[in-house]
């Protein structure tokens, strides 16, 4: 989606946006049961992508000179996951999910 002022399309953390999509899917879903549905706005969720891969990396770091975990904020699982990946080869720090639910977070630890 491109426009102006899309903001309140992608809401607070993409939250709106993931919605959407939502309800784009089910719409979809009577007649195409197999689609695989993607709605982004103004480049959002590459955006977004690059800026957990750079909080993972700094966090990382953090945890490497200080040997203590840190514990990110609450995240969707497409989020979560972004963190695992760039984080997964890093020769000092570990990360795992804690929590349940809307409130699961991604735990960076010394290995």
């Amino acid at each position: 989606i491109v426009g102006d002022d899309l903001g309140m399309l992608i809401g607070r953390r993409g939250e709106t946006l993931r919605d959407l999509e939502y309800i784009v899917r089910l719409m979809l879903a009577a007649k195409h049961k197999s689609a695989k549905v993607v709605v982004d706005v103004e480049g959002y969720r590459v955006r977004r992508e690059r800026v957990l891969r750079e909080l993972a990396k700094r966090m990382a770091e953090r945890v490497a000179a200080s040997r203590q975990p840190i514990t990110l904020e609450a995240m969707p699982p497409n989020e979560r996951r972004i963190v695992h990946l760039a984080l997964r080869d890093h020769p000092t720090v570990t990360t795992n999910s804690i929590g349940e639910g809307e409130h699961r977070r991604v735990m960076i630890l010394h290995k």
